[in-house]
């Protein structure tokens, strides 16, 4: 794969970029900021890589995790401009994901503890964990919304902020999950996941490119529920005010 290659492939960005014209969908600045930073973030990425994994050093893996975690908890916490300190939230739901599920891949001698597994693998789980978190603030904002009023019969009546908005909290993040667990039953067959993908064209056997695959959805299944069981937890009370009231 060489540089002329990228510009060539940049004609499929051509090709939705005048289908938005074309329906006046209005995504053409979208389209275009979206294809010119993912092409230079990645560039980049990959020479912070290749310096690391040469490097092999701990601090340096620590502070691409770090980093990693910080731009996830600014993307995702863009749901929720509304909730004060609920980037905060959304960066220790991450970490604590990132910990366990990344902990028990070592602990159990699943992942190698070198440069080259621990952030590509940590990336996958830091990003999957980041959508879940997404989609969580965005189902919670709906089902606040629509309950209000149920919420609000049960505050008068007693209840705590807790037990006032159990239902919902179940709903979002159920709603959060579905997502990740539907691309798992339909792995395979409907779809061939990029990491088992770009192993095949580099060369491995497609076996071990999918012993590799079945290992990353399977960590995911569990940074998904982590994520989503965290978030909801650390987050509940930011629809509230001080006074156990629902935030107009």
């Amino acid at each position: 794969m060489t540089y002329t290659s990228i510009w060539i492939a940049f004609a499929f960005v051509l090709i939705a970029l005048l289908l938005s014209l074309w329906q006046k969908i209005g995504l053409e600045k979208e389209i275009a900021i979206g294809a010119v930073r993912c092409t230079l973030q990645l560039l980049a990425i990959g020479y912070v890589l290749q310096f690391v994994f040469h490097t092999d050093s701990l601090l340096f893996i620590l502070l691409m995790i770090a980093m990693m975690i910080a731009v996830a908890s600014w993307n995702a916490a863009s749901k929720g401009k509304k909730l004060r300190g609920i980037f905060w939230r959304i960066a220790l739901s991450l970490a604590m994901t990132e910990l366990l599920t990344m902990g028990l891949l070592v602990a159990l001698g699943l992942v190698s503890p070198t440069p080259q597994y621990l952030i590509p693998m940590s990336g996958m789980i830091i990003g999957s964990s980041m959508i879940v978190c997404s989609l969580f603030l965005s189902h919670m904002n709906r089902e606040v919304e629509t309950s209000r009023g149920e919420i609000e019969t049960l505050l008068c009546l007693g209840a705590t902020t807790r037990q006032a908005v159990q239902a919902v909290r179940k709903r979002a993040v159920k709603a959060s999950m579905i997502p990740t667990f539907d691309t798992m039953k339909t792995m395979g067959l409907v779809q061939l996941p990029g990491t088992m993908t770009g192993m095949i064209i580099a060369g491995a056997s497609p076996i071990e490119a999918v012993r590799y695959q079945i290992l990353i959805m399977l960590s995911f299944s569990s940074a998904t529920a982590v994520s989503a069981v965290l978030i909801s937890t650390l987050s509940y009370r930011l629809w509230f005010t001080r006074d156990a009231m629902l935030h107009p």
